[in-house]
């Protein structure tokens, strides 16, 4: 297990998937309630910060006690070091999101395009790591394709149902 980080493949992981939806989730719940750009930003980095923190503490009491490969069993400081280095895709699923809330955040644009672009920024990043994920298994291009919109529908139906109960 590397110990270097890659934003690629912290991301490119269940945990990576998995959180760009949850943000995608509380940008759109936070945005829907009119909050500002600087409330949805700490609001989804507080809440994604608390569901790892849940993450690591699940893997690293599932993992504690469980064969390891050499025979032996595992310790509660390797169980939890596994479940960081296995949950980082969570907490590098808010870095891209970020960067429209904190744009807003510094008036450089309006509240509401910060929000919105924050969403579709986690559209586009959940659509590429679908596109990656066939790639990798060397599927043909237009399988590719429909990977990268099966997975970008995740984030895509969230905005759907803001723009419903926004307007």
């Amino acid at each position: 297990m590397s110990s270097q980080f890659s934003l690629s493949r912290a991301m490119s992981t269940e945990e990576g998937v998995y959180g760009l939806v949850l943000v995608s989730g509380l940008i759109a719940a936070s945005g829907s309630a009119g909050a500002s750009a600087w409330k949805t930003l700490l609001f989804t980095l507080v809440t994604v910060a608390v569901f790892w923190s849940a993450h690591v503490y699940a893997g690293a009491v599932a993992g504690h006690g469980s064969d390891t490969a050499e025979g032996g069993r595992m310790g509660i400081g390797e169980a939890t070091r596994g479940a960081v280095v296995k949950s980082r895709g969570m907490l590098a699923s808010t870095l891209l999101p970020a960067i429209p809330l904190l744009l807003g955040s510094l008036g450089l644009i309006r509240d509401a395009t910060a929000t919105w672009a924050a969403l579709w920024v986690c559209v586009a990043a959940l659509a590429g790591l679908g596109y990656i994920a066939y790639l990798r298994k060397g599927a043909k291009p237009h399988i590719r394709l429909l990977g990268a919109l099966s997975t970008a529908s995740f984030g895509a139906v969230i905005i759907l149902a803001k723009a419903i109960i926004t307007h």
